[in-house]
């Protein structure tokens, strides 16, 4: 026993250096996952471990998120030198598959963050870890997102590309997916979209503050030339002294099943090997379950296509039999299979809306009728909107709009789920939202009155609904019928621009042209007697009525009196008399700050300049209104939205300056 206890005095010089040693090793992260288990992860949201691989978003929910972290942070400052940051290398592997192809992508990123619980991250935007488009977070995060979208908003090269974010969902740095071959000179083509296995390798050093990306299909082995070297010395303006490491993703109404495989990971030298051989592989006839063996697959495949032989040759003759008129007007022509949303039969809608009964209407007025409905498949509430068409090829114009619309996705705009034909009329599928229009929380004496706060935030939604509308798709779009009847208020009271029946979409700089104007008396902008061109000025024009509608509780023209003048003659007559806090809605009086409101309505005047190029854009808007308020700092306002300090043209400064800019 002594002389187990006996140390030879050279080890008892290096004492305090072994000491020192294991203290450090005891902090480091250095971890190998071949499979997955409910204990190896911190799973946040609707992340969860099925089969043994980590799904990280939820396919019956419409916005969901998940973050799937390692439970112990990553330190990457240590105390002692806090301009040292640690170094690290990972490896992991996932699959992205959508249900349908065609449908928008999402995708998901590995990321370093000092929280599991990023603020105001948005579900359904965003990968789940950034608050909003148009602010950079206030937290310290580092992303590689592997995008299966594409968003012309941030810039995205393309629908299938790698990036790197720095607090902000805008990449520092892209590149298209694919790997370099062995020459390291061709770039082999990767589509990360398709269900395969695919393996991410991330080397970062701290010392020189440069990121290496590789992707390659799982069977393939590392690639010697990285797919993207960033280096940056700002880096470490995002690194915090403790940090965890997880992968985060989010989704709307589209199915796209994001999973993590396998991680490896370590910050003492490079990241273990990981097992590729055994590895579970997704397809799209198998999105829910791994795929079986061949043998299998051609027993089902045979005893399904004899079952549907059987089952198509009994539909075909009776639908011969029974329906050869029905037929005539709604058969699925050649053109209708390109489009997408859903398409809903209509026995399907008519059993949802009880035969399309009075009870169900929700409105109706010359676009159509409205119907509420419960489809039977998975009870989930709807709108359905009828809309009648003279013609068919008016018909087929109107659904190649619809096609492209249908592909939109904001959250703050009202989501289309599909479309019925039967003979010229048309029904679109939406979701349903309980709280009705806008319009009916304000005017004709409510039952219950809309207070300054939620009206605040509509303006908010609707102002980022549009800017998506316009800067956030690879199309343009157009509304040009915003009013307050075609916002409607979701579960929450959050506000979501409906009604695209007159919206057009446009390439990104191509000049729009129409044959007559459109729109609602009242809204129109001015330009529109003269040029009959739509644009995003004259789309803002119309906003800036809604935001002065929704501000002073009064429509923009009141048809019970011939004397009242025009909402925004009214308001400009009190902005030239130095009265503008006069024009605000009595009815919310004491709910407000007198420069708050007032800031708001000057931004309603700027957008209703009667010149257009004087207004500001909807993005400016928005920087403006997603600001803690709208008067917590006016000198910023100036700053941001420097046009506003001329929205009357020669009216006197002095009010505007005040409130919005002066000392």
């Amino acid at each position: 026993m002594m002389d187990m206890l006996h140390l030879d005095s050279r080890y008892l010089l290096h004492l305090p250096l072994l000491i020192l040693l294991s203290i450090s090793f005891s902090d480091a992260l250095d971890f190998l996952f071949n499979s997955f288990n409910a204990t190896h992860l911190k799973l946040t949201e609707d992340a969860r471990v099925e089969s043994s691989v980590i799904r990280l978003t939820n396919d019956s929910i419409q916005y969901s998120v998940g973050r799937a972290f390692y439970p112990s942070p990553l330190l990457m400052r240590n105390s002692s030198s806090e301009s040292t940051i640690s170094s690290f290398s990972t490896s992991f592997i996932f699959s992205i598959l959508p249900q349908i192809t065609s449908s928008p992508g999402f995708g998901l990123v590995f990321f370093l963050c000092n929280t599991t619980s990023p603020p105001d991250a948005i579900a359904g935007q965003y990968f789940g870890i950034f608050s909003n488009a148009t602010h950079p977070s206030i937290y310290p995060l580092i992303a590689v997102e592997f995008d299966t979208g594409l968003n012309v908003e941030f810039n995205d090269p393309d629908a299938n590309h790698v990036g790197i974010d720095l607090n902000n969902p805008e990449s520092a740095v892209t590149h298209t997916g694919g790997y370099y071959d062995s020459t390291n000179v061709d770039l082999v083509p990767l589509d990360m979209r398709n269900g395969q296995n695919v393996r991410a390798w991330i080397d970062f050093d701290g010392s020189l503050l440069e990121f290496n990306v590789t992707i390659a299909p799982a069977t393939v082995s590392r690639p010697s030339t990285p797919l993207i070297t960033y280096r940056n010395p700002a880096i470490a303006n995002y690194v915090s002294p403790n940090m965890y490491v997880g992968f985060s993703a989010s989704k709307t109404t589209w199915v796209e099943v994001q999973r993590i495989l396998a991680w490896s990971f370590s910050d003492n030298g490079t990241a273990a090997d990981l097992n590729t051989t055994s590895l579970p592989v997704f397809s799209p006839e198998s999105s829910s379950s791994p795929s079986l063996s061949a043998g299998a697959i051609a027993g089902i495949s045979i005893a399904s296509a004899v079952f549907l032989v059987l089952c198509l040759l009994g539909l075909y003759w009776f639908w011969q039999k029974k329906n050869k008129k029905a037929t005539e007007d709604d058969g699925i022509e050649d053109w209708e299979l390109e489009y997408w949303p859903h398409r809903f039969s209509y026995e399907e809608l008519s059993e949802a809306t009880k035969g399309f009964s009075n009870g169900e209407l929700l409105g109706s007025g010359g676009f159509g009728r409205v119907y509420k409905g419960t489809l039977a498949s998975n009870n989930t509430e709807v709108a359905v909107k009828c809309v009648n068409h003279d013609s068919r090829q008016g018909l087929r114009e109107f659904m190649a709009e619809i096609s492209s619309m249908g592909r939109l996705q904001h959250k703050n705009l009202v989501q289309m789920r599909g479309w019925c034909r039967k003979g010229n009329e048309l029904m679109l599928v939406y979701d349903y939202m309980p709280n009705s229009s806008l319009n009916r929380w304000i005017f004709d004496n409510p039952k219950k009155l809309m207070g300054w706060e939620a009206r605040r935030r509509v303006l908010r939604d609707v102002a980022e609904g549009l800017n998506y509308l316009h800067h956030g798709w690879d199309q343009m779009v157009l509304h040009r019928d915003i009013k307050s009847s075609n916002i409607l208020l979701d579960s929450d009271m959050r506000g979501r621009l409906g009604d695209f029946g007159l919206a057009k979409l446009y390439q990104h700089g191509q000049t729009p042209s129409t044959t007559r104007v459109v729109g609602t008396y009242g809204y129109l902008a001015p330009e529109l007697a003269n040029v009959i061109a739509p644009t995003a000025a004259s789309d803002v024009y119309s906003y800036g009525v809604f935001v002065l509608e929704v501000a002073c509780g009064r429509r923009p023209i009141e048809t019970s009196s011939d004397d009242e003048p025009l909402l925004i003659d009214w308001v400009k007559e009190l902005y030239a008399k130095g009265r503008l806090i006069e024009a605000a809605d009595s009815r919310i009086a004491g709910e407000y700050k007198v420069e708050d409101m007032e800031a708001v309505l000057k931004i309603g005047l700027a957008c209703c300049h009667p010149d257009p190029d004087r207004r500001p854009t909807i993005r400016e808007v928005v920087v403006i209104l997603l600001g803690e308020e709208v008067s917590a700092a006016p000198g910023r306002v100036l700053s941001e939205l420097p046009r506003v300090v001329s929205v009357i043209g020669e009216e006197p400064e002095s009010p505007l300056s005040t409130s919005m800019g002066g000392n």
